[in-house]
């Protein structure tokens, strides 16, 4: 889905035009880059939350000539997705999935 595709979808489902949903779709990414840009948590719950991360400086190379770069610490946006978005995609968990919090037996005595 692309971001013209999304506002067709709203124009169509809210009875506006694109245009107007063009609007309300920048508008409402605007607000989301704004959060982050001041280091916020935007939540948009049950559908996920939109968090800002850092990243380390880290020894890299460049892959022409093989030579060790810095690469340099920063921030960068990331995306975890909410429990219904994880559901509605990938269908509910099975019991199995999680590991169990058994302890080991003991060796030695009978």
């Amino acid at each position: 889905m692309t971001k013209a595709d999304l506002i067709e979808a709203v124009a169509e489902e809210a009875e506006l035009s694109k245009r107007q949903a063009g609007e309300i779709v920048d508008l409402i990414l605007d607000e989301i880059k704004k959060a982050l840009q001041k280091g916020d948590r935007v939540a948009l719950t049950p559908f996920g939350s939109f968090v800002v991360r850092a990243r380390k400086a880290r020894e890299g190379r460049n892959p022409k000539t093989g030579e060790k770069i810095r690469i340099a610490a920063r921030k960068v946006p990331a995306f975890v997705s909410g429990k219904a978005l994880k559901d509605a995609v990938g269908g509910a968990r099975s019991g199995g999935a999680k590991k169990s919090a058994k302890k080991p037996a003991k060796k030695g005595r009978r």
